[in-house]
């Protein structure tokens, strides 16, 4: 039968203690509990610890069994890994937490920093670009960088080789942040590693991940989303037409970000990304000027409300989680899918479907994408 877990009323309490600390990285790092599963748990919970003690049983239900989560003492060396490192925790639902990233879909629960993190309370303008980027790429990331930096926006990007880290570059005087893409005190790529230790003196440094964790294929779409949530645009220099600065833009545009875009000659691949964007609405940027502009539009109005929809179907106890998982799993492949979207095309109350999600999560048969993308685990 199917099991109730609408979040409760308990607000999200920041941890004060080192104990409560230790509590919030156990639950992030427990095996499959994703960012969403974990806010899910605390509003179940009221805590992590509580949300802690209840996780075997979670597991269990999903059909997980013996399942443990992380241990205090893995959460205790990542801890003090990162004292020794310099690094704070910045929490989410904390007044350090920057505003915009609050109000995305997927926010990380906290963020380790190295570096001056006042950054994050002034608006920010994400340069992203290609690796392997022309000369004119990166002289144009530098320009707008230092164009940007002295009307007062610092500049985020990814610390990648060619566009990024031309922008961190000329961004150190007024304000850089990198989002690392692996644990905040691994430096990649290698030739970045003095780039990163002038950001970590005179910028900022953050990453989500677990200290000292090497940086693998799946977490750069996870930096992508934290890139483009801390801004209030996203630039794209040089991309080609498939590229991980292109799955940013979109992330952008999820987000409620303005996305932007300096066009590329014909007949450079490294330029058919952007003239595919700027084809599709994106505004074009010769110069700082066009950046500014573009944030000082006022929001188009929206038109018609759109027709009412016809109600969910009433939860009833006759629904078995057996059957509803099926039903989630027949319309999950491996392309992520919206996972609002998910819950209308099932046409079952929200309180119902979303803990099923989650627990599917825990069983690895659904994988969780950034921006709120659902995809069947292989």
């Amino acid at each position: 039968m199917a099991k109730d877990l609408s979040p409760s009323t308990h607000p999200l309490t920041p941890p004060l203690t080192e104990e409560e600390w230790l509590s919030w990285l156990r639950l992030l790092r427990s095996r499959r509990v994703g960012v969403t599963t974990f806010f899910r748990l605390m509003s179940e919970h009221g805590s992590a610890s509580a949300a802690l003690d209840a996780l075997p049983e979670v597991a269990a239900q999903a059909g997980v069994d013996n399942y443990q989560p992380c241990t205090v003492d893995a959460a205790r060396a990542e801890w003090d890994r990162a004292r020794e490192k310099g690094a704070q925790a910045i929490c989410f639902g904390t007044k350090e937490y920057p505003a915009p990233l609050a109000e995305i879909p997927d926010p990380p629960p906290f963020l380790w920093c190295i570096g001056d993190t006042s950054l994050l309370r002034r608006p920010m303008i994400a340069l992203i670009g290609a690796r392997n980027a022309s000369s004119l790429g990166t002289r144009m990331a530098r320009k707008l960088a230092k164009e940007l930096g002295e009307e007062g926006f610092v500049v985020v990007s990814g610390l990648a080789r060619g566009v990024d880290a031309a922008a961190h570059h000329a961004a150190l005087d007024s304000g850089t942040v990198a989002v690392m893409a692996g644990g905040v005190d691994v430096i990649y790529p290698k030739e970045n590693v003095e780039l990163g230790q002038e950001i970590q003196n005179r910028g900022l440094r953050i990453s989500e991940i677990a200290m000292s964790v090497q940086p693998i294929a799946r977490h750069f779409p996870r930096r992508n989303r934290i890139i483009s949530g801390l801004a209030r645009a996203v630039v794209v220099i040089e991309a080609a037409a498939k590229s991980g600065s292109l799955i940013t833009a979109r992330n952008a545009l999820d987000q409620g970000r303005d996305v932007l875009a300096v066009p590329g000659h014909p007949f450079d691949p490294r330029g058919s990304g952007c003239n595919m964007l700027i084809r599709d609405g994106a505004t074009l940027v010769r110069s700082a000027a066009d950046v500014i502009e573009a944030l000082q539009r006022p929001v188009p109005t929206k038109g018609a409300a759109p027709k009412a929809t016809a109600a969910p179907k009433p939860v009833t106890e006759a629904v078995e989680t057996r059957k509803l998982h099926a039903q989630i799993l027949e319309r999950l492949g491996p392309s992520p899918v919206p996972e609002d979207q998910l819950i209308r095309d099932l046409a079952y109350a929200p309180s119902l479907v979303s803990p099923e999600i989650s627990a599917l999560e825990l069983a690895g048969k659904v994988r969780r994408e950034p921006g709120g993308m659902l995809a069947r685990a292989s």
